[in-house]
C-alpha cells in the first residue's frame, strides 16, 4: 500500500507540476511572433510529449527513491525536476531566450548525469531518462535556434 501511495505521489508531483507549469505559460503573442527554426514541430506536440515524458520521470524518480532517497542519483534527480520547471517561465514568461538556454543545456547536463549515474545500480530507471536527454537535446536546438534567429 505504502509503495503504490509513494508512486502516486510521484506521478502527481511530476505529472502535475509538469502540467500546470505547462498550463500557466502556454505560448503567447511574442513566441508565436519569433522566428523559429524549420524543425519546430507543430504546437500540438508538446503536451502529448510531454505527458509521456512526465511519467518517464515520475517513475524514474519513484525507483531511484526507493532505492537510495537521499543518495546522489536522488538529488540529481530532484535537480533535473527544479531546472525543468524553471525553463518554460524564463523562457514563455520572462521572454529570456538566452537565459532559457543555459538552463535547458544545464538541465540536459544533469539528465545525463542522472543516467550515468543510475546505470551502475538500476538499468531500468537510466533508460526511462534516455527519451527524455534525447527530446531536451532536440529542445535545446529549437531554443538555440531561436536564440541564432531572434
Amino acid at each position: 500500500m505504502r509503495r503504490s501511495l509513494s508512486l502516486v505521489l510521484f506521478l502527481i508531483l511530476t505529472v502535475g507540476g509538469g502540467l500546470l507549469i505547462g498550463t500557466l505559460t502556454l505560448p503567447d503573442a511574442w513566441y508565436a511572433a519569433l522566428a523559429k527554426p524549420p524543425w519546430t514541430p507543430p504546437g500540438w506536440v508538446f503536451g502529448p510529449a510531454w505527458t509521456l515524458l512526465y511519467v518517464l520521470i515520475a517513475l524514474a524518480g519513484y525507483r531511484t527513491w526507493r532505492r537510495a532517497p537521499s543518495g546522489p542519483a536522488m538529488q540529481l534527480w530532484a535537480g533535473q525536476m527544479l531546472l525543468n520547471f524553471c525553463w518554460s517561465p524564463i523562457f514563455f514568461r520572462a521572454h529570456l531566450i538566452e537565459a532559457a538556454l543555459v538552463v535547458i543545456a544545464g538541465l540536459l547536463l544533469v539528465i545525463l548525469a542522472f543516467i550515468a549515474r543510475s546505470w551502475r545500480s538500476d538499468r531500468v530507471t537510466a533508460w526511462l531518462f534516455v527519451p527524455y536527454a534525447l527530446w531536451v537535446a532536440f529542445a535545446l536546438s529549437l531554443n538555440a535556434g531561436i536564440s541564432w534567429l531572434n
